[in-house]
């Protein structure tokens, strides 16, 4: 076993400023996810009310969604090393799609079309997820990719918490209609896309007089990957199979007897809580090393979970919400800030690229699984289940899986 590596000699990085392109990045996902919390969060409530579709349904709108988007990750991760790391271009085509296909949701039928949109979002999240994820890690030196990483996390989050307050806010007060509600969702998505095309400018490096010719990558196999690599990703994938929809929670607030616009509330209390402990757990990480964010943020997400299979109210449901928010957010910075670590500079789009696909292969089996346990067997086995399953990952990273970064002896 691998024992946890230092912390990096030149800490002092860790609290420098962050580049201007993270900075435009981290906006650019407040605002994108301002539009897509304004409707993520009615999903559940659309197909368990006006659609009379169950948590099978949901577990696989969302399986099959992610799934879809992984394959298109990888490539679009893989294609902007290709082009030389120019990754703006396949990141506003993604953001431009998503931002597209999701205010139509408000005018779905059924559940198989709401099922067909949500996916091309998330083909759009799959166009534009790795080249951005890459954009940010060629932006900011090593020493401070956990900061950068949690600070875009933290953005994203809070852009969650603007959308699902601005729903709550609007079905509460203002006489527009759920339809209506969702259609509006689409003008802060398209500030998004403006902002990324006018703000985030990609350096012009200086190469040499053969950069004509055809650049050359590894081949595209699983077996090129390092073995720590490997390892981490493979660990990954099986906590992602407890990592349910956070969705999953909103209906089981309904299933309660939770109000809408309380649910609402929830979700952007819920996203609050992560955006606040993004930044800081990005900061930690880098000091105090990545694989212990991760294993901290993995041990939580278990007890969390285990908590919500035997939340019987309101006040229960609004408490462990809050606790599995606040313990989330630490550890979004690490998990990616891993990827730049295990990768060369010149095949961070296809490290990204990976890093989504192993997460999005599991992601429809993951969905339809605690989809049918809650369907058959009912919610808190369905919660048990992902807490059991969550505490088994966390052991195996620690004793097979845990990061050591390379970059150490340079970054100090």
């Amino acid at each position: 076993m691998n024992k946890p590596a230092a912390a990096p000699a030149g800490n002092s990085a860790v609290h420098g400023k962050l580049p201007r392109t993270v900075v435009i990045l981290g906006l650019v996902s407040f605002f994108n996810d301002f539009a897509s919390d304004i409707v993520i969060p009615l999903i559940p409530i659309l197909l368990a009310t006006v659609l009379a579709a169950g948590p099978v349904a949901l577990g696989i709108i969302e399986g099959v969604a992610d799934a879809v988007a992984s394959l298109i990750k990888l490539w679009s991760g893989r294609h902007s090393d290709i082009m030389r790391g120019r990754r703006k271009g396949l990141a506003v085509a993604g953001y431009t799609l998503s931002n597209i296909a999701r205010p139509l949701l408000g005018l779905a039928g059924s559940w198989p079309v709401i099922l067909m949109l949500r996916s091309i979002d998330r083909i759009g999240k799959g166009l534009r997820s790795a080249p951005r994820d890459a954009l940010v890690a060629d932006a900011t030196p090593a020493p401070m990719r956990g900061y950068a990483f949690g600070f875009h996390r933290a953005m994203d989050n809070g852009g969650a918490v603007a959308g699902s307050l601005a729903a709550a806010a609007a079905l509460a007060w203002s006489g527009l209609s759920l339809t209506e509600v969702i259609l509006w969702s689409a003008v802060p998505g398209f500030v998004s896309v403006l902002l990324l095309g006018a703000g985030v400018k990609e350096e012009k490096a200086v190469v040499p007089a053969s950069a004509h010719l055809p650049i050359v990558l590894p081949p595209l196999r699983w077996s090129v990957l390092s073995l720590p690599m490997r390892r981490y990703l493979l660990v990954l994938m099986l906590f992602t199979f407890a990592r349910a929809s956070e969705t999953f929670i909103l209906l089981l607030g309904h299933q309660l007897g939770v109000g809408i616009v309380e649910l609402l509330l929830l979700w952007s209390a819920l996203n609050l809580c992560k955006a606040c402990t993004s930044t800081w757990g990005g900061q930690l990480a880098d000091s105090m090393g990545r694989g212990a964010l991760m294993l901290i943020g993995w041990t939580t997400f278990s007890i969390s979970f285990l908590l919500f299979g035997i939340v019987g109210d309101s006040a229960g449901l609004w408490a462990v919400s809050i606790f599995y928010g606040l313990c989330a957010g630490m550890s979004e910075g690490a998990e990616r800030a891993i990827i730049s670590d295990h990768a060369e500079p010149r095949e961070r789009g296809t490290a990204f690229g990976w890093y989504h696909l192993m997460v999005g292969i599991a992601a429809i089996p993951a969905g339809l699984l605690f989809g049918s346990i809650w369907q058959f067997h009912g919610a808190p086995m369905a919660f048990f289940f992902a807490g059991g399953l969550a505490a088994v990952a966390a052991l195996l990273l620690r004793t097979w899986a845990w990061p050591v970064r390379k970059l150490d002896v340079a970054d100090g």
